[in-house]
């Protein structure tokens, strides 16, 4: 039971050290998996499994590991903010590979990448003919940029020469949220409870 107890205890204090550092290391950590973002977030959850539910070592020890492991990963997360040739050597650079058309083959071979690949990466970004694509970047984080040749590209009312010379639209911002009028929301916009209450009674 004290072992059962143990794991209950280490488990959760390894949820609470692996959301902290995961927040203090910033959300590109989770959702940009560059390089390096993959082996930070590799090694985290080693460490974070090992503090949990191995008891052969010591709770501190791990405890120790991840801050370690944390205080490694800001100083090189400075380092390649400040340095560019830093930033390369670690998180690599974006790979060309399609150029006016031309599937370049030797960018394809040092990105270990086959036209099957790419075709499934083109689909995903809704291109299923590789004629219609001017230029294609394999970016450092492993997804792909795509740019099509103009007669395929999107109309926009700029190209119908209506662009509108205001932009309008608005952001939009949660002003009732589970049921509790988020004041500080509406103060922020120059709206009022009251102008509030009159558009919900018009609504419904």
């Amino acid at each position: 039971m004290s072992e059962l107890m143990e794991v209950f205890w280490r488990t959760l204090l390894a949820f609470a050290l692996f959301l902290g550092i995961a927040r203090l290391l910033g959300k590109q950590t989770l959702s940009y998996l560059t390089l390096n973002h993959f082996i930070a977030a590799a090694t985290l959850g080693s460490i974070t499994a090992n503090l949990a539910f191995n008891l052969n070592i010591e709770t501190w020890h791990a405890v120790l590991a991840m801050i370690t492991f944390f205080v490694a990963s800001i100083l090189i997360l400075l380092w390649t903010v400040k340095s560019r040739k830093a930033r390369r050597w670690i998180s690599g650079e974006p790979t060309v590979l399609i150029e006016d058309g031309t599937i370049l083959e030797k960018n394809m071979g040092k990105a270990k990448f086959t036209i099957d690949n790419l075709n499934q990466l083109l689909r995903e970004k809704g291109v299923f003919d590789i004629n219609e694509v001017q230029y294609a970047i394999l970016e450092t984080n492993g997804g792909i940029s795509v740019q099509k040749k103009p007669p395929f590209r999107m109309l926009t009312q700029q190209d119908m020469g209506i662009a509108s010379q205001k932009n309008d639209a608005q952001f939009p911002v949660e002003l009732i949220m589970e049921k509790q009028v988020l004041t500080q929301n509406l103060m922020q916009n120059n709206l009022s409870e009251a102008w509030l209450q009159e558009e919900l009674k018009r609504k419904t």
